[in-house]
């Protein structure tokens, strides 16, 4: 099979070279296609000078002289996020990120969704790019679980109409089951939640709607996968 400049190409297995490149490890997507721009990658002998291209299984990819290394299988993690990091691999503030306090021994991964600076809990990391926006799809409703400890009055009235979904700044969010957990006294309690979208900083924005400030956040599970009992900054696979 030999190069392709249409990116829309529907052989079944000719891929974007970036996204291969990626899949093997050596950098993101977006590295690659730079890489590319670079003069950094030929395939079949021939340097390319755009990313809009597709290779097959039997195309040679050389990055920086040396051949393409074996695709990586597919890996999954889980990881406990601390709070205090963001989950970008750089950022613009200089702030900690969850990448550059991975645990040793990890390939590179992206992340499924994010997490927010002040939110800790389970983080689901992968290889894969493919792999994490199949979970990320709205269209596959995974829930994601949490538990968060609230300053404010809670009406259980209000708490329940939240099944309903709720418009927020002209934002409107789908179905948030949220229960009260155990007994409370004064201002603070915790309360369960279970949301299917996980919109941008959702939780923070429907209490902050309802008069609550959430001073905790940890989310617990995503769809089947749970943080269970994982020590913060820890990743299991």
């Amino acid at each position: 099979m030999t190069v392709r400049r249409d990116p829309l190409n529907r052989d079944k297995d000719a891929e974007r070279i970036a996204k291969v490149i990626a899949r093997a490890g050596l950098c993101s997507r977006r590295d690659a296609e730079r890489w590319i721009l670079d003069g950094r990658v030929s395939v079949n002998g021939k340097m390319l000078d755009s990313p809009a291209f597709t290779v097959g299984p039997s195309d040679r990819v050389i990055v920086d002289g040396r051949p393409l290394p074996v695709s990586e299988a597919a890996r999954l993690f889980l990881y406990h996020k601390p709070p205090g990091l963001v989950t970008t691999v750089r950022d613009e503030k200089n702030r900690p990120t969850v990448f550059a306090h991975l645990p040793p021994g990890l390939p590179r991964v992206v992340s499924v969704g994010r997490l927010d600076l002040n939110s800790e809990g389970l983080l689901l990391l992968t290889n894969d790019g493919g792999l994490a926006r199949y979970l990320e799809l709205p269209a596959n409703a995974l829930k994601r679980c949490y538990r968060m400890r609230l300053h404010g009055p809670v009406k259980a009235a209000r708490l329940a109409r939240l099944t309903q979904g709720i418009t927020v700044d002209g934002v409107r969010y789908g179905p948030i089951e949220a229960r009260i957990e155990g007994p409370h006294s004064g201002a603070n309690l915790w309360l369960v939640v279970t949301l299917k979208e996980g919109k941008n900083r959702e939780i923070r924005k429907v209490m902050a709607h309802l008069g609550l400030q959430v001073n905790r956040l940890i989310r617990t599970a995503y769809g089947p996968f749970e943080l269970s009992h994982l020590p913060p900054g820890s990743a299991v696979e």
